[in-house]
């Protein structure tokens, strides 16, 4: 399944203001995209693995935009590897929920414009959530990973991942403080799309 799907490229350390990581990256052979497995610690165990999987938002990673709660949800998971000891994120080039960087900001245009997330994507031809986890499957066959504890809000994220052999023994939710920037953003979140909080 790992040489259809992904291609390992290479390991290198991390470094970061809140532990020295390990990054694994990874190619998609369709479509050439870069992702990305984030480790701390021991990963090769017989016990569940504290995992995230993190789709990639340049917006609010890199321009610290309000308008979603990506950021804190990085930075919180990667301290919480860092406080367990050991664990992965598996960064995902999925931006806008897989319809990409520039149709995310269409997105957004509709939504300033008085759509809610869901109503935006499907106005412009996309489903809801547009992201396949069957690249993390491939990911953590390559590095023995057989189970996780998932950090997430999302159930669909469990569904997939146990549709596709990786057992999710438990769920960790990560909860994040609204502000008048992502307050329709996160409730639409739990009302349309199902999470939990």
């Amino acid at each position: 399944m790992l040489k259809k799907i992904i291609s390992f490229v290479e390991t290198s350390e991390l470094p970061t203001d809140i532990a020295n990581f390990k990054v694994h990256a990874f190619t998609e052979e369709q479509n050439k995209k870069d992702h990305l497995v984030i480790a701390f610690g021991n990963i090769e165990s017989d016990k569940p693995v504290l995992s995230r999987i993190h789709s990639q938002c340049i917006t609010g990673e890199s321009f610290f935009s309000m308008r979603c709660d990506c950021r804190f949800q990085l930075t919180e998971s990667l301290q919480q590897i860092a406080n367990n000891g050991s664990g992965v994120i598996f960064y995902l080039q999925q931006e806008g929920r897989g319809i990409g960087l520039s149709n995310k900001i269409r997105a957004y245009k509709l939504q300033d414009e008085g759509m809610d997330t869901v109503e935006a994507n499907h106005q412009l031809g996309f489903h809801e959530d547009e992201r396949n986890y069957e690249i993390v499957a491939s990911m953590a066959e390559h590095l023995n990973i057989n189970s996780v504890d998932l950090m997430t809000n999302n159930p669909k994220k469990i569904n997939d991942l146990e549709k596709l052999g990786l057992k999710v023994n438990k769920r960790i939710p990560i909860l994040s403080e609204s502000n008048e920037h992502n307050k329709k953003y996160l409730s639409t979140k739990a009302k349309k799309l199902g999470h939990l909080f």
